[in-house]
C-alpha cells in the first residue's frame, strides 16, 4: 500500500510543480518530496490497519 501511495505522491508532486511552471529540477524535487511524504503516510496507515484489524 505504501508503494502505491508513494507513486501517487510522485505523480501529484510532478503535476504540482509543472502547474507552477517549474523547471525540470523543480519538478524532480517536488516529485521526490511528495513521493517520500506520501510513502511515509501510506506506511503509517498500513501499520495502523494491520495492528487494529488483522
Amino acid at each position: 500500500m505504501y508503494l502505491i501511495t508513494g507513486l501517487i505522491g510522485i505523480l501529484f508532486g510532478a503535476y504540482n510543480a509543472k502547474r507552477r511552471n517549474g523547471k525540470t529540477i523543480d519538478i524532480l524535487h517536488y516529485a521526490a518530496a511528495y513521493g517520500i511524504a506520501f510513502a511515509i503516510a501510506g506506511f503509517i496507515i498500513t501499520l495502523i490497519i494491520e495492528k487494529n484489524f488483522l
